[in-house]
């Protein structure tokens, strides 16, 4: 590939990258101006597999390794935006994935803690991070139903799938004033996102409407 034909290349992504921007954030209500623009910085042609890069920018879920999906763009940007992120937070994500999510919220926080259980996912996910120069994303193998204690209190955690209730470890690592963002309902029926904010020791729970995730495998999740 000669240098001419790879600029042009970089060219079409990030012109596919902002038109996703436009019309499928935007468009549907994002706001968040911080969560727009890294949105648009990342590059999710880098995040599914060759296979899939024609699709990269469509607004829809796509298979990746371990019979597991890398969520639709809208979902990302919308669970960033309820997390309400402003610069400074640790967070904790749950279910890393390709990668992805954790590469978003990398430009939103400080520091990001994503957790895995399947350990092939963990290995193309941090080579794939630190590829990419997002230096602050930290990847853990382990049940992400119990969190990181170790690394924990959190400012904000973000769940990428469905759980049947909210998973006591969470609000132990919640911070006050923390946010929770998790998608809570049947295991394959869809789930109703939930934004849960730790004030003074009491969680208050806020509805974000109906959505479909892959369950939340663990031991304060469903069982395998």
């Amino acid at each position: 590939m000669t240098e001419s034909t790879s600029n042009q290349d970089r060219n079409l992504w990030e012109a596919a990258r902002q038109k996703m921007v436009e019309n499928h954030l935007r468009f549907r209500g994002i706001r968040d101006p911080r969560v727009l623009e890294a949105m648009s910085r990342v590059p999710r042609e880098e995040f599914v597999s060759p296979e899939q890069k024609q699709y990269a920018y469509s607004d829809c879920a796509l298979p990746i390794d371990c019979g597991q999906t890398i969520s639709q763009p809208y979902t990302v940007a919308y669970m960033c935006e309820a997390a309400q992120l402003t610069g400074d937070e640790t967070v904790l994500e749950v279910g890393t994935g390709s990668g992805y999510g954790a590469a978003v919220l990398s430009l939103l926080t400080r520091e990001v803690h994503t957790i895995e259980r399947i350990p092939e996912l963990v290995t193309i996910a941090r080579e794939r991070l630190t590829r990419l120069g997002f230096s602050n994303v930290h990847v853990y193998t382990a049940d992400g139903t119990l969190g990181v204690p170790e690394v924990a209190p959190f400012d904000a955690i973000i769940v990428t799938a469905g759980a049947e209730t909210l998973p006591e470890p969470y609000t132990e690592q919640l911070k006050n004033g923390g946010r929770i963002i998790i998608p809570i309902g049947s295991e394959t029926m869809g789930q109703t996102m939930y934004r849960y904010t730790m004030i003074k020791g009491k969680l208050s729970q806020e509805n974000l409407g109906a959505f479909a995730f892959v369950p939340l495998i663990g031991e304060f999740g469903w069982s395998r």
